[in-house]
């Protein structure tokens, strides 16, 4: 998209306003396939809890992709969108074995991570095929709440444990179709990588009915001007070569399956806001706006920087300005960021707002959720209406006061 198109988006549609290019997501969708050519049965599983617009979902699913979903709810979502029930792995992680039942009803891939449901599931349903999700006790990810493969992760069934989850499917007569891991997010070393990959292909070995393995993903994107990212081309064709050595080896083709969210929707996404004020104290230059955490919180959760670009006066002097938002409580974007000088009613334009914005969204302060517009075909396209107050109180229940 080019900024007279998002200019065109703030002003038909106001701010703050969430923007999806369409043609980026295929574009990544495409460089992921094609650095995994050389596998012979491969699935893009897109990780729904990215980004759960359900028109977002319809265009991965045009372009071949399967759904990951961690929720009773992503699933429905999924199935909403018109994605076929083999085409979803439900991966949740802390629920109750009646969602995991639901999800059952709906056709779709279970993927166990705990060795307590695993029984329980395989002494009630020992005929229906399960994947187990592996925890490789690697660390990897960019940011502690992002890392989830380490030994102190709620997440997955131990390596070590190997041996009692053997006994359960041995004597359950459960049937384990897949075998999974999920590392972290924001990865940078793929020796990490393939180094974990290690062990899943050595779990792997101990199940005879394998139909796939799925490695997760967290592939790293650029969140700025030179930064480093997860290459994926390189280990596309390391991956790739080591898991056909290892299909020819069990004897037969598996798929090899990929969850990435980020890696496919975080460039596409721009989130757009306007200057309420621009505030100088005696140290600092403030760009107030009209939106805070509660439209993004990564910069306060997470720490991320996203780039920041006024594009309402791209040319401008470059001035240093902290960008700040609404709420009522320290809620910043940025500190002393080189920007183009902004004046009261420009747009700003946060990039890689495509992964974990609008999904992490919420209501703090009784402030409404904003706008998602889709660029697809050359034109925007509103697939989410901005919330009124109506939807501030919809299901409250007003106490009658006697």
């Amino acid at each position: 998209m080019k900024t007279k198109d998002l200019l065109t988006v703030a002003t038909q549609f106001g701010s703050p306003v969430y923007v999806y290019d369409a043609n980026r997501i295929e574009a990544q969708y495409k460089r992921l396939t094609k650095a995994f050519k050389k596998v012979k049965h491969l699935k893009i599983h897109y990780a729904v809890k990215a980004l759960s617009n359900i028109s977002v979902l319809k265009i991965l699913n045009n372009m071949g992709s399967a759904m990951d979903t961690v929720s009773i709810q992503e699933v429905r979502l999924a199935l909403e969108a018109g994605v076929q029930p083999q085409d979803i792995i439900y991966t949740p992680n802390g629920v109750s074995l009646e969602e995991i039942e639901r999800a059952v009803g709906l056709g779709v891939q279970i993927n166990i991570d705990n060795l307590s449901i695993l029984e329980q599931f395989g002494t009630k349903h020992p005929t229906i095929p399960v994947c187990i999700r592996i925890n490789p006790h690697v660390m990897a990810g960019g940011n502690t709440n992002i890392s989830v493969g380490h030994i102190d992760s709620k997440f997955g069934i131990s390596i070590h444990q190997l041996p009692l989850v053997k006994r359960i499917v041995d004597n359950t007569g459960m049937k384990i179709n897949g075998i999974h891991m999920h590392t972290g997010s924001d990865i940078l070393d793929i020796d990490v990588f393939l180094y974990a990959s290690e062990i899943l292909f050595e779990a792997a070995n101990h199940f005879v009915d394998l139909e796939f393995i799925d490695f997760g993903s967290g592939f790293k994107v650029p969140y700025k001007e030179g930064d480093v990212e997860t290459n994926v081309e390189e280990l596309g064709e390391k991956l790739s070569r080591r898991f056909n050595e290892f299909c020819k080896n069990y004897g037969r083709e598996l798929t090899l399956a990929f969850e990435p969210g980020k890696f496919l929707v975080s460039e596409a996404g721009k989130f757009l806001v306007k200057v309420n004020v621009v505030k100088q104290t005696t140290s600092t230059v403030f760009a107030q706006v009209d939106s805070g955490f509660n439209h993004l919180i990564r910069p306060m959760l997470y720490g991320s920087q996203h780039e920041i670009s006024n594009i309402s006066n791209p040319s401008g002097k470059d001035r240093f300005y902290s960008v700040v938002g609404y709420i009522c409580e320290t809620d910043t974007f940025a500190n002393n960021r080189r920007i183009a000088e902004i004046s009261e009613g420009d747009i700003l334009a946060f990039s890689n707002a495509g992964a974990y914005c609008f999904s992490m969204a919420s209501n703090y302060n009784s402030r409404y959720r904003p706008a998602e517009v889709l660029w697809y075909n050359e034109k925007a396209h509103l697939i989410r209406k901005r919330e009124t107050f109506d939807d501030i109180i919809r299901n409250q229940v007003p106490l009658e006061l006697s």
